[in-house]
């Protein structure tokens, strides 16, 4: 039998990478999306071409009542789950000080927000199966605060991602649920791309350099590796 695993933000870019590949890992996908209907769907659609097994939801998890409804739809058709990866996140390429209200609260309630009510939804299924695992998808930097240039509300948001997932491998340790996170930097679809030489690696980032991450701490390590992050930048952002 499959092992469940849902992906927030399935709908688009990475989100929707990560629910077919982990679909080529054995797992069952739910795809949750908010405003990405049609990705989703096609998502899902990739999955059962290729003999898996999947199914879209919709859901807004910025606030509890969303995330307890994706919870007991994700109950009701797959009867648990084994992995959470908290990916969903909207960044807002704006200046600090010329964010608006709406998108300085959409970067919070997008990042840090969905990721607590998410998880707090879906930790009962996840303590039942015996074996859970919660992948967040941080950013390279989350856990260095510092100054920044543009999307604040988006990187408080990330590091304060990472400040759960550390809070949550101490309180999930003794139900044997796994909290970790996965780093990205840039990523081949990312906005404001730098100069590809400005890697130190030379090159930006892939879907695959960033399921190879999930996929280890998804199936591969032991449930002892808890409030880990794996930066994966290609050496970009580590000073």
């Amino acid at each position: 039998m499959s092992r469940i695993a849902l992906v927030t933000g399935a709908g688009r870019g990475l989100g929707a990478a990560l629910a077919t590949r982990l679909a080529g890992n054995g797992f069952a996908v739910a795809a949750h999306y908010h405003s990405s209907a049609d990705g989703a769907e096609a998502v899902c659609r990739e999955i059962r071409a290729r003999g898996g097994r999947a199914q879209s939801f919709r859901a807004d998890l910025r606030r509890e009542a969303g995330a307890l409804e994706l919870a007991e739809w994700v109950e009701a058709a797959f009867g648990g789950l084994e992995l959470l990866v908290n990916n969903a996140g909207l960044y807002q390429p704006r200046r600090g000080l010329e964010l608006s209200e709406a998108e300085w609260f959409e970067g919070l309630d997008s990042t840090v927000s969905q990721v607590f009510f998410t998880t707090r939804a879906l930790l009962p299924l996840l303590r039942q199966s015996g074996q859970g695992r919660i992948v967040n998808i941080g950013d390279s930097s989350c856990d260095r605060p510092g100054a920044r240039d543009l999307a604040w509300s988006y990187h408080i948001g990330k590091t304060g991602v990472w400040m759960l997932t550390r809070s949550l491998a101490a309180t999930e340790a003794p139900h044997g649920v796994a909290v970790n996170m996965v780093s990205p930097g840039f990523l081949e679809n990312s906005l404001d791309l730098p100069p590809a030489e400005e890697i130190p690696a030379g090159r930006f980032g892939s879907f695959d350099d960033v399921h190879s991450a999930l996929r280890y701490l998804a199936l591969e390590a032991p449930a002892y590796l808890s409030g880990s992050n794996l930066v994966v930048s290609g050496g970009w952002n580590l000073r």
